[in-house]
């Protein structure tokens, strides 16, 4: 039943679809790159909503960490005050998440579909009657570029395009939390996202170099659109105005006590 649905609402669609533009233009590649648009199309809302709350969660790490370096000593302090800054601005944290929980069942049923339209005989019964089936389906794009076959120069393109999103999606703030006149260091969320931009592209490329590259292409172009839209997103919130928000100052030493001159 699972798999009877996912068929009919992920595979076959996404099936239909690339065999429809390939019969517009008998080229492989562009009808990869127009499924690509498409997807991105249709993910859009919720991908360009996640994005952006990530960049807005970004951009709250200088007060964040103020709350914990306030509120070390008090953890349900320090929730109260976190749960009513996300509110005070708005942001669901785990909104960032979303697109990626959506973007994996899709990319398994992308791989499917390249696995079958590369295949030796092309079992077009999951074809809609408004679809005409093609008489052969030519792997080659561009003249030259087989994407019925691993492709290494596309997965090292692919890897450098899921670097660079990850160098805009994770660019640092440049005001850095200060307490008491010393800059504060990295916190493991900010660590382990930064080795996670270096880490990210290297698996990109060895597992876009080991399938068809047919998937390395849809990576490329549906990456290169997520840096499109987080630049719209970064460009969007930079030109408004900040919210002029208190700002969050460590708690202060007790006085020491008065003596009394007897």
């Amino acid at each position: 039943m699972i798999v009877q649905l996912y068929t009919t609402i992920l595979y076959q669609p996404l099936f239909n679809l690339l065999v429809f533009f390939y019969n517009v233009i008998p080229d492989i590649g562009i009808a990869i790159i127009l499924l690509t648009i498409i997807v991105k199309i249709i993910l859009w809302p919720l991908s360009h909503k996640g994005l952006k709350s990530q960049k807005v969660l970004q951009d709250l790490q200088p007060k964040m960490n103020a709350l914990k370096e306030k509120y070390k000593d008090n953890k349900e302090k320090l929730g109260q005050e976190t749960m009513a800054l996300y509110k005070r601005e708005k942001i669901n944290p785990m909104s960032s998440c979303l697109p990626l929980l959506i973007q994996f069942p899709v990319i398994i049923a992308v791989f499917r579909v390249f696995r079958a339209i590369f295949a030796e005989t092309v079992d077009f019964s999951l074809l809609y009657s408004f679809v005409s089936i093609p008489e052969a389906i030519n792997p080659m794009t561009l003249g030259f570029l087989d994407l019925s076959q691993p492709q290494i120069g596309l997965a090292i393109l692919a890897g450098l395009a899921q670097f660079w999103h990850s160098r805009i999606l994770l660019k640092k703030n440049k005001k850095e939390t200060v307490v008491d006149g010393k800059k504060k260091e990295l916190s493991l969320p900010e660590t382990m996202s930064k080795q996670m931009m270096y880490f990210m592209p290297v698996i990109t490329v060895f597992i876009a170099s080991s399938f068809p590259g047919g998937l390395a292409l849809y990576w490329l172009v549906i990456t290169l659109l997520g840096v499109l839209d987080q630049y719209l997103i970064n460009k969007s919130i930079s030109s408004s105005k900040p919210k002029n928000l208190p700002p969050i100052s460590p708690p202060k030493a007790p006085a020491p006590p008065k003596t009394i001159d007897v």
